[in-house]
């Protein structure tokens, strides 16, 4: 049998409603009970309540008054205040363990806070997130969107910046991965790096503080020819030389290197378990070879008892090359091969050094040759590699010798 219309209107309007009641509408009608002396009867019929209602209530109104906090909402007003305060309380931990989780409110930018709303999401809600970084929900949810959304073109330059990253083992910084790129052929300014290297997570290994010894006596008779002129005209005018020490195989080992100032390019190098002569003249022997044998060079080094010797002071009158010093305990008179030493140790020595000396020799010739020579711009070439501007420097001669 098909009921009808009315029937189906019939049954809806029959259905009721469950109550609902407010914690005063409650706690007045327990109070009728304990504190006025009403019946439960009565108190039923006055209020049109239940009896089985009423004794649920007025069983919490006695254990309010016990102080025994209720499972339900409360309806004296000490126990609404107490629960109240724990809100509060629970609202304030969950805020104060996003502190701990993240970073102030008031020390990140507005993409900073958005970030840690990411990352916490999962363990807090993101109501009490935005809440306690004071940001609005609709402004992180179109961050959130936007943020989904997959840009081609900022993928791409994100893998660039990472590939040029690694290549420098983590040491170059924003300024040398925006030169590295543009380079290459993807144009980048040093701002738009650093922004996507922050994005990335990538940082730049910073170098510590070196103490540099003192020396105490002058040497009289090699002048201090060079004196601070480290821009010189054309290649093989002017090579300065230097010794510093590299951990492997569980002992020190002393690397000297040769460099031509006029594009910071290293020509000469040699590894050795002593800081002897034989390890300066046999970079200076490579230096020598490397270039083709040049007449007319200067070379500039410190004080060090090696480098004023009487042996390699002979090396250098046969290779006809001058000889010029710094000043006592001024490190800033051969102050490119301290630059170059400190890159070296920040951008590719481990810091607890290496397994041994043939790993060290290895790594060290690898940085030279395809790195610091040929692939890392250097700020005194005006962003160019050693290599590159060298080469820039013949080509120019060519062809000015070409036209004239």
């Amino acid at each position: 049998m098909i009921s009808s219309p009315q029937h189906k209107t019939g049954d809806l309007m029959n259905k009721k409603t469950k109550r609902t009641f407010t914690p005063e509408f409650r706690l007045e009608c327990a109070q009728l009970i304990v504190d006025k002396g009403y019946s439960y009867r009565q108190a039923s019929e006055a209020m049109n309540v239940g009896s089985t209602t009423l004794e649920s209530w007025v069983r919490q109104l006695r254990r309010e008054r016990q102080g025994i906090a209720p499972s339900a909402t409360p309806i004296t007003p000490d126990q609404q205040r107490i629960r109240e305060l724990e809100k509060q309380v629970r609202r304030l931990e969950e805020q104060n363990t996003i502190f701990k989780k993240g970073y102030r409110a008031l020390d990140v930018r507005l993409a900073e806070r958005f970030t840690i709303v990411a990352r916490l999401s999962d363990s807090h809600s993101v109501v009490s997130l935005c809440s306690a970084l004071e940001i609005h929900r609709s402004s992180y949810r179109y961050w959130r969107k936007r943020r989904d959304t997959v840009n081609p073109a900022r993928v791409r330059l994100c893998s660039e910046i990472r590939r040029a990253w690694n290549q420098s083992r983590g040491s170059a910084g924003a300024r040398t991965l925006a030169e590295m790129l543009t380079q290459n052929g993807v144009p980048m300014s040093r701002y738009r790096a650093g922004r996507l290297m922050k994005y990335l997570n990538l940082s730049s290994c910073q170098p510590g503080k070196h103490q540099y010894k003192n020396a105490r006596q002058e040497h009289t008779c090699l002048p201090n020819l060079l004196g601070h002129q480290f821009a010189v005209p054309e290649p093989d005018r002017v090579w300065c030389g230097d010794i510093t020490y590299i951990w492997a195989g569980n002992r020190w080992c002393y690397l000297a290197v040769v460099m031509d100032l006029f594009a910071r390019r290293v020509i000469g190098w040699s590894l050795s378990a002593n800081a002897d002569t034989a390890l300066i003249s046999s970079a200076l022997r490579m230096a020598y070879e490397v270039r083709g044998q040049p007449r007319d060079v200067m070379f500039h080094s410190d004080q060090g008892s090696q480098y004023t010797g009487l042996k390699y002071q002979q090396l250098l009158w046969r290779y006809r090359i001058k000889q010029s010093v710094s000043r006592r305990g001024n490190c800033w008179d051969n102050s490119p091969m301290e630059r170059f030493f400190r890159s070296l140790k920040t951008e590719w020595v481990p810091t607890d050094g290496y397994t041994g000396k043939d790993v060290a020799r290895q790594q060290i010739s690898s940085y030279i040759l395809n790195y610091y020579n040929s692939v890392r711009p250097h700020h005194y070439n005006g962003g160019l590699t050693p290599e590159e501007s060298e080469n820039r420097y013949h080509f120019y001669c060519k062809t000015v010798a070409s036209i004239t």
